[in-house]
């Protein structure tokens, strides 16, 4: 089968997702429809906003589905009727075995880590995290548990030490599209081969599930490397928790110094000028980028201009 022939049915919702359905229409690969999270209230007037994949799919003049619920079916008879032959999901609710066995050549997952390490769903986040210096993107077939089917192609993406999971997601939504229509022009041609993800597995696995306020938290007993780790993989969003006397301070950037002290984990110290700065068991953690409960988000020498801090 010609790649241009391959009917596909689009399944995203976030700007993550964008990038890969644009990078199948610039490649001339046919997206027959596209299926995307309802229209959500925001704003002021609470006014119903479209998803990013919505926006960009009517912009193409593409077919677009919302759905409430994915086994609702009238949305299963109008999904069947683009006679699709593959499915493409990327960034999106987890499928019913009636959607996502509905083509003949499958439904295909474009996954934000190099599978089977950080199933689940924050593999970016956990990745930077816990200080990974590789990551990457996976495309796979997918199967009734999540995120274990079997690959089809893989690619990796170094992660610099000071890297925050935005700058990485950004790169890696990049690179998820690029790989996504080379994963179909080879289903196409029909020369990829599946492989389990069980044969891949020669260390233990992290998994990756869905980021709550206890994980934003910082405990300052811990060393500079691991704060310094946790803060870049919660930033922009949501970003990592601290006080500043009886408010949360929300931390989206900071630079570690290892070092003797002899104050106690968690003390703040600061000049009123350019350094805000908090003691953690082995060093200092330097706050570059934060935001004050009530407060907009600031460098540090712009918030400590504007904010008298006792010690």
């Amino acid at each position: 089968m010609n790649p241009e022939d391959l009917r596909i049915v689009f399944m995203g919702t976030p700007d993550f997702a964008v990038a890969s359905l644009d990078a199948l229409v610039k490649a001339g690969l046919q997206v027959v429809a596209v299926v995307t999270a309802p229209d959500k209230p925001s704003g002021r007037g609470l006014h119903p906003t479209p998803s990013a994949v919505k926006k960009y799919a009517i912009d193409q003049g593409l077919p677009v589905l919302q759905p409430e619920k994915l086994k609702d079916p009238a949305f299963i008879n109008s999904l069947a009727q683009f006679k699709a032959d593959v499915q493409v999901v990327v960034a999106f609710r987890m499928l019913p075995e009636v959607v996502w066995d509905m083509p003949p050549l499958g439904t295909i997952n474009v996954h934000g880590s190099l599978l089977p390490q950080y199933r689940g769903a924050a593999p970016i986040h956990r990745a930077v995290m816990n200080g990974e210096k590789v990551t990457g993107v996976t495309t796979f077939r997918l199967q009734h548990a999540i995120d274990t089917g079997g690959i089809l192609l893989q690619e990796s993406l170094p992660v610099g030490e000071d890297e925050n999971t935005g700058t990485v997601y950004e790169n890696l939504s990049r690179l998820g599209a690029q790989l996504l229509v080379k994963t179909m022009k080879g289903l196409a041609a029909g020369d990829l081969k599946e492989q389990p993800q069980e044969a891949l597995i020669n260390e233990p696995l992290h998994h990756a599930p869905k980021i709550f306020t206890e994980d934003c938290i910082i405990h300052w007993d811990q060393p500079v490397a691991l704060i310094h780790n946790q803060i870049r993989g919660l930033s922009p969003s949501p970003g990592a928790l601290s006080k500043l006397g009886e408010k949360t301070l929300k931390i989206y950037a900071a630079q570690p110094e290892k070092s003797m002290h002899k104050l106690s984990p968690g003390s703040m110290d600061t000049d009123g000028k350019t350094i805000l700065r908090f003691a953690a068991n082995d060093g200092w953690i330097y706050i570059t980028d934060l935001q004050l409960e009530g407060k907009k988000r600031m460098q540090t020498a712009d918030f400590l201009r504007g904010f008298r801090i006792e010690k």
